[in-house]
């Protein structure tokens, strides 16, 4: 009895401990990537329009949307870094890391995890008709 009572603080405590801290590290991860996506998002609105006006076709401007997705990503987490954002035609690339504090995980090196995040984000052109093969409402048609 005295053996159960002495080795279940030593059991339960840290299995505790990795269960907080997991779940606060999904947590963390989690806003990342949601950062990630954003900044990639809003990366994607810098078009290149002199190709655009030149060919006709879409394009990234490979100097306009790194410096968007780091502003992005700067407002939606300031404790995320930007490890890169690469721009080749019409794909965008962004990864990101953040490093997190994990105190209760006496098992890990300095107390610190580093999460990362890479999103890929393809700049495509606009739908030609409504996706919707359900009738239109005789109402939508009708002139006065």
């Amino acid at each position: 009895m005295v053996l159960f009572t002495l080795v279940l603080p030593l059991v339960i405590l840290p299995a505790a401990g990795y269960a907080v801290e997991a779940s606060m590290l999904a947590g963390r991860q989690a806003a990342l990537t949601a950062a990630t996506v954003q900044a990639a998002l809003d990366a994607t609105q810098a078009l290149d329009v002199a190709a655009f006006r030149a060919g006709g076709w879409w394009q990234l401007d490979p100097s306009l949307a790194p410096a968007a997705a780091a502003t992005s990503l700067a407002a939606a987490d300031p404790n995320a870094v930007l490890d890169g954002a690469s721009v080749t035609s019409n794909v965008l690339t962004v990864a990101t890391h953040e490093v997190v504090a994990v105190p209760l995980a006496i098992w890990v090196t300095g107390r610190k995890v580093t999460v990362r995040a890479r999103v890929t984000a393809r700049l495509t052109s606009g739908y030609s008709s409504p996706s919707s093969r359900l009738p239109l409402p005789n109402s939508s048609f009708s002139s006065t």
